[in-house]
């Protein structure tokens, strides 16, 4: 083992939680404790839904990486407990995660920076009755999305094609999380965007289009599917994906990020004008995955990935 690799001590790779998306979550920390042990560190695997997280502190791990994803995990509880532990850990602190994981925040702050996202309407909790929802689709037009702002992995997301079909998407999306998000459908290309570092360091990787059966890039079509397609290299013009990147870069920055994450937009068929719809702070490190697969055609191997997340971990109190 080298004494780079060595020094950086006990190493916990907190997997699995409480969210929606756990079963995402065991299969990206399998892949990265799989990844560091091979690279010589002494890593271990610890669940927070089956342990208290005080015990990191007991048993003495010297630093974290977050293979957690959604609620707790990639919210910005798991990071303020790290801190107050002061452990440190990957990817972003406490407040970019939180606002990252809220969809409603994020859009609030992107706007204000002049960032372009698809426009949107809130429905607290008491905005939910019928005429007010039925009133969205004259605002964003038809067809538009509907989804919970604290949730991953398209859980809880609908696309709207008509009047009828309002009142059921909000309360699914209601299943998730209080709060629903409605919002413009961009008619056009998903594509995904991957970020590493902080500061004068933030570089983004090549970007990666998608292309998921009849265009629907769900839950299944995320983790499970081989019927989805990746394109990296992404295929598009040099100037439009320079400006997938600058717009990523500029979005992640805005939020605060640090670490890694990775930014999903849409562009629009009729313009080529890209669209930012979220930034992970967490993204998935499974099979699937679109970091490691970005990583990689940038000339990094997932174990080199990985490594190199874990080398980044840090405390907010320290930057």
């Amino acid at each position: 083992m080298s004494a780079d690799v060595q020094s950086l001590g006990k190493v916990a790779v907190l997997t699995g939680g409480s969210s929606a998306e756990r079963e995402v979550s065991l299969m990206s920390g399998a892949g990265v404790l799989a990844a560091l042990r091979s690279q010589g560190v002494d890593a271990q695997a610890f669940d927070p839904a089956e342990r208290e997280l005080v015990e990191l502190k007991r048993e003495g791990f010297a630093r974290v990486f977050i293979a957690l994803h959604g609620r707790h995990g990639e919210d910005g509880t798991v990071q303020g407990a790290l801190e107050l532990l002061g452990i440190p850990y990957t990817g972003s602190g406490v407040m970019a995660s939180a606002i990252a994981m809220d969809k409603v925040m994020t859009k609030r702050v992107w706007t204000a920076e002049g960032l372009p996202t698809p426009r949107w309407q809130w429905l607290a909790p008491d905005r939910q009755a019928r005429e007010t929802v039925m009133a969205v689709p004259d605002a964003l037009g038809l067809p538009l999305i509907v989804k919970p702002p604290r949730e991953g992995s398209s859980i809880g997301i609908s696309k709207v094609e008509g009047y009828s079909q309002m009142q059921q998407a909000v309360q699914l999306a209601a299943q998730y999380d209080a709060d629903v998000l409605c919002e413009e459908f961009i008619d056009g290309e998903e594509v995904t965007c991957a970020v590493l570092g902080q500061g004068a360091d933030t570089r983004a990787l090549p970007v990666i289009r998608i292309e998921a059966p009849g265009g629907n890039y769900d839950y299944e079509h995320k983790y499970f599917s081989e019927d989805t397609g990746y394109r990296c290299p992404s295929g598009l013009p040099t100037a439009e994906e320079a400006e997938i990147q600058r717009l990523t870069l500029a979005a992640y920055r805005a939020l605060g990020c640090r670490g890694w994450g990775r930014a999903d937009l849409m562009v629009r068929k009729s313009d080529r004008k890209p669209f930012l719809l979220e930034l992970n702070t967490s993204p998935g490190m499974t099979g699937h995955s679109l970091v490691p697969m970005a990583a990689r055609a940038a000339g990094m191997n997932y174990e080199a990935l990985c490594l190199h997340l874990l080398r980044q971990a840090t405390l907010d109190s320290r930057r």
